[in-house]
């Protein structure tokens, strides 16, 4: 069944929304109704009718797009995916999983693990849809063990428009339309068709529990010196011990915030017990370098087993005993599902974000520069914001993979999100203002005046994720590499989003352009 959401329904005011309270940017911004729908055939039908209407379709399966990609279509038709939410056994008696777009992934992860004792290496956002995190990678906790949720994708059921106009439904895979099937593994979601299945031959079997500990540091009495030591120690073992595969079952989070009261630098260790033993002496040994710091205490276990740091006022911290960690131990399943559902789920905050691949540790003059734009006082404002570093690699670095899927980035060791979050719209300007600049800054440190502002793809990065997208970006001429590498990949894009894409009904502000 189709419910049809327009402008006099008392619904549409919620649901013309998505998460990113930014957008629509204004009313005239809006879509002219949702469609909800509750099967293949009503997104068939619904997206027939749209494309004979001449109206843009915009596609939502959790609305946690990072820019107006979706919600910003004047007089367009939204298509919502959500109630496309299965997570289930491979029909007709094959092997293998289902996943239905608009599942997200605290259910996913919860269906899985009940039912079949596997799992996907998703995020850890458990709001998040299948629909957008899948299709543009997918990365999280288990990927350094276990690669990206891309790289167990085994077919898709996609729904395409032909040049007539004629919506077409297809079955792709390695043998069946090869081409898109590659393209549709990492290229990022709304540039084909809409996608509503996606299928895994086979996936992990889940860890039987998660450990979590971590140490934090007072801005109160930090100086450069002491900035610059403490990250460089987390970049340094994941450019050498952490490359080793017995510490894949680690994922750490370093969260950089901005300098103010009560602030902190939080640095935290996740620990997958595959075995029943939950030996910890790979965290411990991660863990301990930062004891030699100076001024580490333990981190408190609410902000732990949320595996995000609050834009609030955290908790106060705990006396750490030298030498020794306090650890969250659970199922992995409570432990994994158990976070928030990520800043601004509700659709009341407003966040921008920006990324950045890292292929070696931080140097000296980029950590000046992250310091300086750290400490930097705003008139008028509290900049927050966090610059948040997750561990990568492992896995995920199988250079084959790069040219079987439409993921590039293969040699990274650090995964970084910039991150920015507020309430009140009037401070859009200033703050889009200083994040913009905070990061130009840090990216004209190790990279050549003509592709300075960027961490453009060199010794030190591998460019930015195409599922933390920033338009700031389309401003450099050479966008594209940013976010699909230097080897061909977007080229190739181009040429199956003409071949399967060739009116460019399923468009945005960085969608593959031909």
């Amino acid at each position: 069944m189709i419910s049809t959401v327009d402008k006099q329904d008392p619904r549409y005011p919620v649901m013309r929304r998505g998460k990113n309270a930014r957008f629509p940017h204004a009313d005239s911004d809006a879509v002219s109704r949702i469609e909800v729908c509750e099967s293949v055939a009503d997104v068939t039908e619904v997206l027939q009718h749209t494309v004979s209407a001449g109206l843009r379709p915009t596609v939502r399966s959790g609305g946690h797009c990072y820019e107006d990609f979706v919600v910003n279509n004047p007089n367009g038709v939204l298509i919502d995916v959500s109630l496309l939410d299965h997570t289930t056994a491979a029909a007709g008696g094959k092997s293998g999983y289902q996943i239905g777009p608009g599942a997200v992934l605290g259910v996913v992860y919860t269906e899985l693990y009940r039912k079949y004792n596997v799992t996907v290496p998703g995020g850890t956002c458990y709001s998040v849809a299948a629909g957008g995190h899948l299709s543009g990678g997918g990365y999280g906790l288990l990927t350094r063990l276990h690669g990206l949720s891309v790289d167990w994708i085994t077919g898709f059921d996609i729904l395409t428009v032909e040049a007539n106009g004629k919506v077409i439904r297809r079955h792709v895979d390695r043998q069946h339309e090869p081409d898109l099937f590659r393209a549709l593994r990492g290229s990022g979601g709304g540039n084909y068709g809409v996608i509503t299945n996606f299928y895994f031959d086979r996936l992990p079997t889940a860890p039987q529990t998660l450990s979590t500990a971590g140490v934090s540091f007072p801005w109160e009495t930090m100086t450069e010196e002491k900035f610059v030591h403490i990250v460089q120690t987390y970049g340094t073992y994941f450019e050498g011990r952490g490359q080793e595969p017995d510490t894949w079952p680690m994922f750490t989070f370093m969260g950089l915030t901005h300098k103010g009261p009560n602030g902190r630098i939080y640095i935290s260790a996740s620990w997958h017990d595959l075995d029943g033993k939950n030996d910890l002496s790979v965290p411990n040994e991660f863990l301990d370098l930062f004891l030699k710091c100076g001024d580490a205490s333990a981190v408190d276990e609410a902000l732990l087993t949320s595996h995000q740091i609050p834009t609030g006022r955290p908790p106060e911290p705990s006396p750490c005993i030298a030498g020794k960690h306090r650890y969250t131990t659970g199922p992995w399943l409570d432990a994994t599902v158990g976070g928030n559902g990520g800043a601004g789920a509700n659709g009341t905050t407003r966040g921008k974000y920006k990324s950045c691949y890292m292929k070696k540790n931080f140097t000296p003059d980029e950590l000046h520069r992250i310091y300086a734009q750290l400490t930097r006082d705003i008139p008028g404002m509290n900049p927050g914001g966090i610059i948040a570093v997750d561990s990568y690699g492992g896995a995920v670095n199988k250079a084959h993979l790069a040219d079987e899927t439409a993921m590039p980035q293969r040699a990274s060791i650090m995964k970084l999100q910039y991150q920015m979050y507020w309430q009140n719209p009037a401070e859009d300007e200033a703050r889009l203002k200083y994040f913009d600049e905070l990061y130009t800054d840090i990216y004209s440190a190790n990279v050549d005046a003509s592709h300075a502002g960027t961490p453009f793809h060199n010794e030190y990065y591998e460019g930015c994720y195409i599922n933390y997208p920033d338009a700031d970006m389309i401003r450099y001429p050479f966008w594209p590499e940013l976010y699909y590498g230097q080897k061909g990949l977007y080229p190739f894009l181009q040429k199956v989003k003409k071949k399967y894409d060739p009116n460019n009904i399923f468009h945005h502000g960085m969608a593959i352009r031909t």
